[in-house]
């Protein structure tokens, strides 16, 4: 019996507007106006076995769908990256999401639940 855990992951794109009303900072206030971005996730889902235990096909194009289903036309009112990975997490019980805008910056959200 091996003490080794596997994950697996899948990773996906879409464009996406969102903007920050609360924004406190006077340097980027143009967040508070709806913007646009390619938006990036990262699912990963913890693993029992190493032969497809989740097929990580399957799995991006549920979230894909999923995306798609919640945010109509790509219009995320004031979602944060943070607010989509917890989002993601909780419905596909993902043990870690990364989202980010345009490949540049974003949000790692670890699941403490995930074995």
């Amino acid at each position: 019996m091996s003490d080794l855990k596997s994950v697996v992951f899948c990773s996906l794109q879409f464009e996406g507007f969102h903007n920050w009303p609360g924004c406190p900072f006077e340097e980027v206030k143009y967040l508070r106006d709806r913007h646009r971005h390619i938006f990036h996730v990262k699912a990963f889902k913890r693993v029992t076995h190493s032969d497809r235990d989740v097929e990580f096909i399957m799995m991006k194009n549920a979230i894909s769908v999923f995306i798609r289903e919640l945010y109509p036309r790509g219009e995320m009112g004031a979602t944060s990256c943070e607010m989509l990975a917890e989002i993601l997490i909780n419905k596909f019980e993902l043990c870690q999401c990364e989202v980010n805008e345009d490949g540049e910056n974003g949000a790692i959200v670890f699941n403490p639940k995930a074995n």
